[in-house]
């Protein structure tokens, strides 16, 4: 199984609203909003855009989401190896990561198990 292309971009930052009006003023339209200085934009049929604030002590950072279809069919080898098994969020879905040959991370995301 392979993954199924980009399902979001996420990113951190130190001002939330700030980031928020910058990707609202680039067409992106609020999904929702978090109690917790973070949350979800869109822009048409493409990947989600997920913001969320770190303190200022923290390196903003970006991180490409790939989409998996399920987390349990997707095989682990095959030259892609799993930082820890997929785990469940508490936003509903289950997650790893894996780095690539030049070391950068990226996020697999599947739905949550049924």
């Amino acid at each position: 199984m392979a993954t199924e292309g980009i399902e979001a971009v996420y990113l951190t930052t130190h001002n939330w609203g700030r980031s928020a009006k910058f990707f609202q003023s680039l067409g992106y339209r609020l999904d929702f909003e978090t109690d917790h200085a973070s949350g979800q934009l869109r822009n048409g049929d493409g990947p989600y855009l997920f913001i969320a604030e770190v303190p200022e002590s923290e390196q903003p950072q970006t991180r490409i989401v790939l989409k998996v279809p399920d987390a349990d069919a997707f095989p682990a080898g095959s030259g892609v190896e799993l930082s820890a098994p997929f785990e469940d969020t508490h936003y509903g879905t289950r997650e790893t990561t894996v780095r690539d040959p030049d070391g950068r991370e990226w996020t697999l995301q599947a739905p949550a198990a049924r």
